[in-house]
């Protein structure tokens, strides 16, 4: 599956970004799919994952309360919605696909090019 994020940007602390990531092909409801960041000079980290159908979610405890993973899988599309950003949120953000419910990167077979996310005043 062929990976495509998208909705990075410049945004204040406290504001709201919604990260957006296009599948190709017409199996992407047999992926797990995942959101990742990497802040520069730091590893890549786990940020929230979403099963299949979609009924599941787990999240990194630094985005608990604050960000949403979702999917439409009629879309072919997987959603972060993150609310209350904060400085230390900045980075680019990678979306991946895989069949095991995980949360280490090398869990996840397919990876989208990332969106990078400044949060700044």
């Amino acid at each position: 599956v062929q990976l495509q994020a998208s909705g990075g940007g410049f945004v204040q602390p406290g504001g709201s970004l919604t990260l957006s990531c296009a599948a190709s092909g017409r199996t992407f409801s047999s992926y797990v799919m995942g959101w990742f960041r990497q802040a520069p000079g730091k590893e890549r980290e786990f940020v929230a994952r979403i099963s299949k159908s979609g009924g599941m979610t787990y999240y990194a405890d630094s985005v608990t309360g604050r960000f949403t993973i979702s999917r439409n899988n009629a879309k072919n599309t997987v959603y972060l919605q993150m609310n209350s950003l904060k400085p230390e949120d900045t980075a680019a953000y990678y979306c991946a696909a895989g069949v095991i419910f995980g949360r280490r990167p090398d869990e996840y077979d397919s990876w989208g090019q990332g969106t990078l996310v400044t949060v700044s005043s």
